[in-house]
């Protein structure tokens, strides 16, 4: 993790563990990036569920979390994630991408979708997450 990327872009705990990082962030959308390793497969060589999922709830979730000031964070939790695998993952690395669909203050509606290195759909999924006290504001917590 590199202490140059704004407090919001940082990774921690089982998100950090597992290699997911920002690429892009703006209000309503954010694009995550994982490089594929053999950790993240399952006993048939293929990605394991459960790192598509991450990837699907982190980016939606990030999706209604952007943060207007640099050195403020916003939280929140997941109330309910429904995802739909699509194709077994090819290549090297897997992008997901979140978009904010709508909501009110405190619990929003996202959905994402994940790609594979050759840019073919492998799983997408739909979210309903709530801002934790204090990560209303565009701003953040400071």
């Amino acid at each position: 993790m590199s202490d140059a990327l704004p407090l919001s872009w940082r990774m921690v705990g089982f998100q950090d563990f597992l290699g997911v990082r920002v690429v892009h962030w703006e209000p309503d959308r954010v694009t995550l990036e994982l490089g594929v390793e053999p950790h993240h497969l399952n006993r048939s060589g293929i990605v394991h569920g459960g790192v598509l999922c991450t990837l699907l709830d982190v980016a939606m979730s990030f999706s209604g979390l952007h943060c207007a000031a640099p050195d403020g964070l916003r939280k929140a939790m997941t109330l309910s994630l429904t995802t739909t695998f699509v194709a077994p993952a090819k290549g090297e690395a897997l992008r997901a991408i979140g978009r904010l669909e709508g909501g009110g203050r405190s619990t929003f509606m996202a959905s994402g979708k994940v790609l594979d290195s050759e840019g073919n759909l492998v799983a997408m999924g739909e979210g309903v997450f709530r801002r934790r006290r204090g990560s209303e504001a565009e701003e953040g917590e400071g």
